[in-house]
C-alpha cells in the first residue's frame, strides 16, 4: 500500500459541515489477478448465447484500484472518500462503456464513537440486508446465473445508490445496521436492517431483512430475510445460512440453504467444502444443488486459489441443461 499525504481536503469538508481547514491522509491500494476457467456439461451446445461456451477453457483478468481519503474535523467528527477503479465492472454489457464514469463505486462517509457511522454511496451501494445476503458456502449458484442457474433472489434493496447506517457500540459484540434508498422512478423505497453477534470465541450469528418494492400496488414487490452462522473450533471452522425471499408473486418466491465445513492446514492454507440448495417457488419444481470443493494458498501479498464446483438440477427440472461441471484456478496479488 502506497500512502499519499495530503493536506486540507476542505473542499470536502464544506460539502458536510463548516469548519476550519484539516489535515487527512489519501491512501491507495489494489488488487490483480490472473484467472483460468472451464465449463463443462453433459448437453454441449446449450449456452450458445453465453461466454465461455462448454468445454471453452478461457483466461481473464481480475483489477481494482482503491483510492480513500479520511481526516478528523474540529468538531470531533471523521469523514472519508472512496473511489474504487474497477475495469469493466461499470458496464451495462461485454465491451459496453462505462456507464457511470471509470470509477466502479464511491462513497462518502461521516463518523465518531458517539454518532456511529454513515455511508452515503454515490454508487456500489449495498443494503443491509445484502452484508448478510450471501450464503454460507459463497455463493456458488453465481457461477450459473447468468447462463442456467436458479437466479437467485438472495439479496434485496440492492441499488446502487442508498444510505447506510451502523449504530455506535452499545452491547459489546453486537453490531446494529440499517439502510434506506430513496424511491427512483416507478420504484418505491426500500429499507433494510442487520444485526450481527460475535460476543462469544469463535461464534458469529447474523440476521438480516429488507425490501424490495417497485411502483405501489404491483405484483413485484418482495422482502428477503437471511440468517446466518458460524463457529469455528480449532482448525475447524462450520458455517451455515438459510435465506428467505417472499413475494406478492407466489412463483417467483425461493428459499435457500447452505453449509460450508472449513479446515485451516496452517496459517498459510486452506480447503473447505460448501454445499447449496435453491427451492423455487413454483409447485413440482426440482431443487437446484450446487457444491464446492476449494483450497487456497497465502505468501505475503499473492493467493493462489482453486475449486472445483457442480451444479445439480440448476434449471429446477431434470434436463440436462441443468447439470454442469465448473473448474477454476487464480492467482491473485495485493499491494
Amino acid at each position: 500500500m502506497k500512502n499519499l499525504k495530503k493536506v486540507g481536503l476542505t473542499a470536502l469538508a464544506a460539502s458536510l459541515v463548516s469548519t476550519s481547514a484539516f489535515a487527512g491522509a489519501l491512501t491507495v491500494s489494489g488488487s490483480a489477478g490472473i484467472n483460468w476457467e472451464s465449463y463443462s456439461a453433459a448437453d454441449l451446445g446449450i449456452h450458445a448465447s453465453t461466454a465461455p461456451s462448454d468445454g471453452t477453457k478461457a483466461f481473464s483478468m481480475g483489477n481494482q484500484i482503491t483510492f480513500s481519503g479520511s481526516g478528523e474535523l474540529d468538531n470531533g467528527l471523521t469523514v472519508g472518500l472512496t473511489f474504487v477503479l474497477d475495469q469493466n465492472d461499470d458496464s451495462t454489457a461485454a465491451g459496453a462503456a462505462y456507464t457511470g464514469g471509470p470509477f466502479d463505486g464511491h462513497n462518502v462517509s461521516i463518523s465518531s464513537d458517539t454518532f456511529g457511522t454513515l455511508v452515503y454511496y454515490g454508487e456500489g451501494g449495498d443494503s443491509a440486508q445484502n452484508a448478510v445476503g450471501d450464503t454460507a458456502a459463497g455463493n456458488i449458484w453465481d457461477l450459473w446465473d447468468a447462463r442456467d442457474g436458479a437466479n437467485s433472489k438472495l439479496k434485496e434493496s440492492n441499488g446502487g445508490t442508498n444510505f447506510h447506517y451502523t449504530l455506535p457500540s452499545m452491547v459489546d459484540g453486537l453490531t446494529v445496521a440499517a439502510s434506506y434508498q430513496p424511491a427512483g422512478s416507478n420504484d418505491e423505497s426500500d429499507m433494510a436492517y442487520a444485526l450481527t453477534y460475535t460476543g462469544v470465541e469463535g461464534l458469529s450469528v447474523s440476521y438480516g431483512t429488507g425490501s424490495n418494492d417497485s411502483a405501489a400496488g404491483t405484483t413485484s414487490n418482495s422482502d428477503t430475510t437471511s440468517i446466518k452462522a458460524s463457529y469455528a473450533v480449532g482448525s475447524f471452522t462450520l458455517a451455515y445460512s438459510d435465506h428467505e425471499h417472499d413475494s406478492n408473486t407466489n412463483t417467483a418466491d425461493q428459499d435457500a440453504s447452505s453449509y460450508k465445513l472449513s479446515y485451516t492446514v496452517s496459517d498459510s492454507m486452506s480447503v473447505s467444502y460448501g454445499q447449496e440448495t435453491i427451492k423455487s417457488g413454483t409447485a413440482g419444481d426440482q431443487d437446484a444443488e450446487y457444491t464446492r470443493l476449494s483450497a487456497s494458498y497465502t505468501s505475503g501479498g499473492m493467493t493462489v486459489s482453486g475449486n472445483i464446483s457442480e451444479m445439480k438440477d440448476g434449471t429446477h427440472s431434470t434436463a440436462a441443461k441443468g447439470d454442469e461441471d465448473y473448474a477454476g484456478l487464480s492467482v491473485s496479488f495485493a499491494f
